[in-house]
């Protein structure tokens, strides 16, 4: 199994073992219970205790904190991956930004400012001496333990997580989730090609998969296979009446292609589902 446990959370930290129980009781974290009691607690939710921490340090009232990660962790669905946020304080507003967006999660006097990159690289070592020890130990992962795995390492060394998707699909040839998120690595690291495929081989195993369709069109459109890109473009649409992304890369290459009025039946649909109406 994948995590960190108290111990670790504390020596990376700083924070006593009482200090993280406490954020555990208060619901903030919701880590795994092990056998004889003990926590083991993902990346995601090791961002959220460094982000009270640095809170702690501050004149806020732990009410206070507890409200405003608590509204930070509601929006996690909305906004990705914890790895890629950046918390800090303007006046009297504590504001998250992933670099596209910024919102407010809670007022208050913060002084805070961090990068969750630092956090990784700091867990890292820490993360891979783990995997090697999956990958040596007497127990044979199954195909969804190493996805877990995947999962884990991605924020901290990509290269591990590639490893482990691969792991996966060796046991697993048709696990849709490990395809998507191999594809999405290998295409970040500039193999659109390779991603092409598995996104295809999820699709295959899972056809409804939005998100699958959706970055097969910007690998397609990356490979400069516009006709192809759009399809898939649509095809995520269709699947995920709510993408407002897959409307808007479809109206350019509508545009590019001089096709004006299927852009423009895009644009619209994409501006409505901006403004919260159905498309």
């Amino acid at each position: 199994m994948t995590g960190y446990t108290t111990r670790d959370i504390s020596r990376l930290l700083g924070l006593s073992p009482s200090q993280i129980r406490s954020f555990v009781r208060s619901g903030l974290i919701e880590p795994v219970r092990r056998a004889g009691g003990r926590y083991l607690f993902s990346f995601e939710e090791l961002v959220f205790l460094k982000a009270a921490r640095d809170l702690l340090s501050s004149r806020i009232g732990a009410r206070r904190i507890q409200r405003a990660l608590t509204r930070l962790r509601e929006r996690m669905p909305e906004v990705g991956r914890a790895s890629g946020l950046r918390l800090s304080a303007e006046g009297r507003r504590v504001v998250v930004g992933d670099g596209k967006t910024r919102w407010l999660p809670e007022s208050g006097q913060i002084l805070l400012e961090f990068e969750v990159a630092e956090l990784a690289r700091k867990v890292a070592p820490l993360a891979r001496r783990a995997f090697r020890e999956a990958k040596t130990g007497p127990r044979q992962l199954s195909a969804e333990e190493w996805y877990g795995w995947g999962c884990e390492l991605e924020a901290v060394s990509p290269a591990e997580a590639r490893e482990a998707y691969e792991r996966a699909l060796e046991l697993d040839p048709e696990h849709p989730d490990a395809h998507v998120n191999l594809g999405r690595l290998l295409h970040e690291g500039g193999n659109a090609g390779a991603a092409e495929t598995h996104y295809r081989h999820a699709l295959a195993a899972r056809p409804e998969d939005a998100t699958a369709a959706f970055n097969l069109g910007v690998a397609l459109e990356d490979l400069g296979r516009a006709e192809e890109a759009l399809a898939a473009y649509e095809r995520a649409a269709e699947l995920d009446p709510s993408n407002a992304d897959a409307h808007f890369n479809a109206a350019s290459v509508c545009e590019q292609a001089g096709q004006v009025a299927a852009a423009l039946r895009h644009l619209k649909a994409y501006r409505k589902l901006l403004r919260g109406s159905p498309a």
